[in-house]
């Protein structure tokens, strides 16, 4: 296995947090992280040594979310629904309680608006710096910390209403 592989693979945790980030759905976020690593592995040569792989995966992954939102649109289809029972099993209460508040996180990441989402999932959940998530979401820094300031907004106060 080749250097780049190796580091591809040690990547797919945060690929798979950061789809299910973009497209609100397990199933849908499994697809993409597949689709993500297949465009990177063919474009493997455009990938420049010295540089962040995980920017340039995630740069990938936004853009074939965005051919697939396209896409959806053309043919007019329907997201999956949230599969229901996703805890069945877990009997351990502190492990069900964490389970249920980062479901509250979710579902209040889940209704923010794309751009703010991206940016606080780039920024917040990955530790990407302002300069590397603007490069990823290709928009000028300025544009990256105005988003990231209204979805942290938004988000405190959905938590904060979900608290009382």
């Amino acid at each position: 296995m080749h250097r780049l592989d190796r580091e591809i693979v040690a990547l797919l945790p945060r690929l798979r947090r950061l789809a299910r980030t973009l497209t609100r759905d397990q199933t849908d976020a499994d697809d993409l992280v597949q689709q993500t690593v297949e465009r990177a592995l063919v474009h493997r040569g455009q990938w420049r040594p010295g540089t962040r792989l995980d920017s340039w995966m995630f740069r990938i992954m936004k853009n074939a979310w965005i051919d697939e939102a396209r896409s959806r649109t053309r043919r007019a289809a329907v997201l999956s629904p949230e599969e229901a029972g996703e805890a069945v099993g877990s009997d351990g209460a502190g492990e069900m309680e964490t389970r249920l508040e980062a479901r509250v996180v979710a579902d209040a990441m889940a209704r923010l608006p794309d751009d703010q989402r991206l940016a606080v999932a780039l920024v917040l959940v990955e530790g990407l710096s302002y300069k590397e998530a603007a490069e990823v979401m290709e928009v000028p820094q300025g544009t990256l910390t105005s988003r990231l300031g209204r979805g942290r907004a938004a988000l405190l106060a959905e938590l904060a209403g979900a608290a009382t």
